[in-house]
């Protein structure tokens, strides 16, 4: 009977899968995206996410929602966002944020970062674990 039950719940989530992917993304289901030297930076960005930005609706404030990770020694290297913003909201680890007028302060676990249309950013992990952050890029309409 448990089998048969478990089946059944099992079943059921990949039917509904679908119909939930609008509000509720499982972790299991999350889009692997990893890329390499992201704006010029060093190593690996790791991401998991619900959607990319290549993924969005038009109208959709919310272009691109993850779960990111920076091995020790990697970094995303400034860039700037033209036509959106970005927020980072630091989960695990240590590293370093560069803001659009190069100062750098360093960033820990609590730690959210927010980066304007119009403005500049990087991240490196400077510490030895991996530092890990949520990721939210959002657009006006």
């Amino acid at each position: 009977m448990r089998k048969t039950v478990l089946v059944f719940a099992l079943c059921s989530l990949f039917i509904a899968g679908p119909a939930l992917a609008d509000q509720l993304y499982v972790k299991l289901n999350l889009k692997i995206w990893d890329r390499e030297k992201v704006g010029d930076g060093e190593g690996t960005l790791y991401g998991k996410f619900s959607f990319t930005s290549n993924d969005a609706k038009k109208d959709d404030a919310i272009k691109e929602i993850g779960w990111m990770t920076l091995q020790p020694g990697a970094s995303i290297g400034m860039h700037k966002h033209e036509d959106n913003e970005d927020a980072y909201i630091i989960v695990a680890g240590k590293g370093v944020f560069t803001d659009s007028n190069g100062k750098e302060t360093p960033v820990k676990a609590g730690d959210i970062t927010v980066t304007r249309k119009g403005e500049s950013h990087a991240l490196k992990n400077t510490g030895k674990k991996p530092l890990k952050f949520l990721e939210v890029v959002a657009a006006q309409q």
